[in-house]
C-alpha cells in the first residue's frame, strides 16, 4: 500500500472551492483587487533592486576593480541577512496589522535603494547592501499575507502564481531598464530607478486599507477592552505556544525552501555571467536571453498556481521540477541564442512555475495565526542556506575550464555550464523529495483564524465565530445565500 503522503498528492474534491474562476474574480471588490496587487508591486520592487546586482556584475567589476567571484559577495551577504528583516517585519505585521509594516518596509528598501546607487567603495557597497537584505526580507512574508488573506478560497491559487511572478516582472524590469538606461549613463541608473519604484509602491499602499481580516480582529479586542501592553504579551505568549506545537512544521519549511531557493538562485543569479563568459555572448544579447527567460517564468507561475487550485499545490511543484530537469540539456549544451534562449524559457517555466505555488502552500502549511511570520522566515532561512549559491557557482566554474571560439580564436573560458547544469539537477531531485513527503493543507480557510494577538491565537483550531469576521467567502456560498434569500 502506497504511504498516505503519496496517496494525498491530489487533493479530494471535497476539499476544494472550485465554483468557477470567472464568477469568483467577477465577485471582488476594488478594495480586494488594490489589495492583492499593492502586495504584488511591493514583491515586484524587491526583485527588482535584488537582481540590478546580477545583472551589473560586470561593469561593478570595473567600477571596484574586483573579481566577479569577490562581487557576488554582496549578493551572498544580501541574502544572509534577509532572515533578519523577515523575522522582525514578520512579527510586526501579525501584531499590528499588514499596511504600516510594509509601508515602512518599502521605504526603507527605497532609501538603501538610493545609498547603493551613492556608493563610492566597494566596502560601503557591501555595507549597504548587508543593510538592505535586512530590509528586502521582510517584503515577501507581508506581500504574500496582504495579498493572499482577503480573496476568495478559489481564487488564491491563481492568484499566488501571479503574486510569486512579481519576483520575475521585477527581474524583467531590471533587466529592460539595464538595456536601455544604462548603456546611456551607468549602472548606478539602475538602483535609482529601483528607489523611485519603491517609493511608488509605498505611496500606493498607503492609500489602500488595512486587510479586513485585521481589522475585525481589533474590533473585538477592542471590544473586550484590551489594550495595546496585554495584546502584546498574549502574543508572545501565542507564539511560544505556536513553536510548541510546530516546531517540526518550522524546521520542514525551511528544508523546503532552501531547496527552492537554490534551485531558482542557482538558475538565475549568475545567468547573465554565463551567457557572456562560457557562450560568448554580447550584454546585450544576454539581457534578452534573460527576459525571454523571465517572459517563461511568467507564463509558468500563473498557470502552475492556477493548476494547482485543481490537482494540487504538491503534484504541481513535482510536475514542474520534472520539467526543469527535462529541459536542463536545452539549458547548457547550445552556442546558439535562438536555442539558448529557449532552454531558458522552457527551464524558467518550470522553475517558477514550481515557485507560483510556494505563496499558498506556505500559508495554507503555516499555522493560521502566523501567516506572515513563518512563511517569511521560513522562504528567507531558506535564502540564507542558499546565500552562496552564486559564490559556489563562481569558484566552481573558475576551476572547470572550456574552450570557445571568439573573434575567430579558441579562448579558455570559466564553464559555468557544466556548473549550473549539475548543480540545477542535484537540487531539482532534492526538491521533488522534499515535496513529496510535506503535509498539504489545500483550500485552507486560514482567514477564518484568530489573530496572533488574542488568546488561543497559537492553536490550530482556534477559530473566529461566522459572526464575528467578514471572512472572503467562496462564490459558492454567495450563490447558496442569493438562492435561499429567493
Amino acid at each position: 500500500m502506497a504511504p498516505y503522503f503519496i496517496k494525498n498528492l491530489v487533493p479530494r474534491r471535497g476539499n476544494t472551492d472550485n465554483s468557477g474562476i470567472i464568477p469568483a474574480l467577477a465577485s471582488l471588490t476594488w478594495v480586494q483587487w488594490a489589495q492583492f496587487w499593492s502586495g504584488w508591486l511591493a514583491w515586484t520592487c524587491d526583485a527588482l533592486d535584488f537582481f540590478s546586482v546580477s545583472l551589473t556584475v560586470t561593469d561593478l567589476v570595473v567600477q571596484f576593480g574586483k573579481s566577479s567571484q569577490t562581487i557576488t559577495t554582496a549578493i551572498t551577504l544580501t541574502l544572509l541577512f534577509r532572515s533578519v528583516g523577515a523575522v522582525i517585519f514578520g512579527i510586526l505585521s501579525d501584531r499590528f496589522g499588514r499596511k504600516w509594516p510594509l509601508i515602512i518596509n518599502l521605504i526603507i528598501c527605497c532609501v538603501l535603494e538610493l545609498g547603493t546607487g551613492f556608493v563610492q567603495t566597494f566596502s560601503q557597497f557591501l555595507a549597504v547592501r548587508s543593510l538592505f537584505g535586512i530590509a528586502m526580507g521582510g517584503i515577501w512574508g507581508l506581500s504574500s499575507s496582504n495579498a493572499l488573506e482577503n480573496i476568495p478560497v478559489e481564487l488564491r491559487g491563481l492568484a499566488s502564481g501571479i503574486l510569486q511572478q512579481g519576483y520575475a516582472v521585477g527581474y524583467l524590469l531590471a533587466a529592460v531598464i539595464n538595456l536601455t538606461i544604462v548603456p546611456r549613463h551607468n549602472w548606478r541608473a539602475l538602483f535609482y530607478f529601483g528607489a523611485c519604484i519603491s517609493f511608488f509602491a509605498a505611496i500606493i499602499r498607503t492609500l489602500v486599507p488595512e486587510s479586513e481580516v485585521f481589522i475585525k480582529a481589533k474590533e473585538l479586542e477592542r471590544a473586550k477592552g484590551a489594550n495595546t501592553a496585554t495584546k502584546t504579551k498574549v502574543f508572545i505568549h501565542e507564539t511560544k505556544e505556536m513553536l510548541k506545537l510546530h516546531w517540526k512544521l518550522c524546521i520542514y519549511a525551511v528544508l523546503l525552501m532552501t531547496g527552492f531557493n537554490f534551485l531558482s538562485h542557482g538558475s538565475q543569479d549568475l545567468y547573465p555571467t554565463y551567457l557572456e563568459t562560457t557562450k560568448g555572448f554580447s550584454s546585450h544579447d544576454a539581457t534578452i536571453a534573460t527576459i525571454i527567460g523571465n517572459c517563461g517564468a511568467i507564463a509558468g507561475g500563473a498557470i502552475a498556481g492556477w493548476g494547482s487550485q485543481y490537482i494540487g499545490r504538491r503534484l504541481t511543484i513535482i510536475l514542474c521540477v520534472f520539467l526543469v530537469g527535462a529541459f536542463i540539456p536545452l539549458w547548457i549544451i547550445p552556442s546558439s541564442f535562438s536555442a539558448l534562449s529557449a532552454g531558458a524559457f522552457w527551464v524558467q517555466f518550470g522553475v517558477q512555475g514550481a515557485w507560483g505555488v510556494i505563496p499558498i502552500q506556505l500559508a495554507e502549511m503555516s499555522p493560521p495565526a502566523f501567516r506572515a511570520t513563518f512563511p517569511g522566515v521560513a522562504y528567507q532561512i531558506g535564502n540564507m542556506v542558499s546565500s552562496a549559491s552564486a559564490q559556489i557557482e563562481a569558484t566552481a566554474g573558475s576551476h572547470i575550464k572550456t574552450t570557445i571560439i571568439k573573434n575567430g580564436q579558441p579562448e579558455v573560458v570559466n564553464d559555468y555550464a557544466t556548473v549550473q547544469g549539475i548543480l540545477i539537477g542535484v537540487v531539482a531531485a532534492y526538491v521533488v523529495i522534499v515535496t513529496i513527503v510535506g503535509p498539504e493543507n489545500h483550500a485552507s480557510h486560514f482567514e477564518k483564524h484568530k489573530a496572533a494577538f488574542e488568546e488561543g491565537g497559537g492553536h490550530d483550531d482556534a477559530f473566529m465565530d461566522d459572526d464575528q469576521v467578514d471572512r472572503p467567502r467562496s462564490i459558492r456560498e454567495v450563490e447558496d445565500e442569493k438562492a435561499f434569500s429567493a
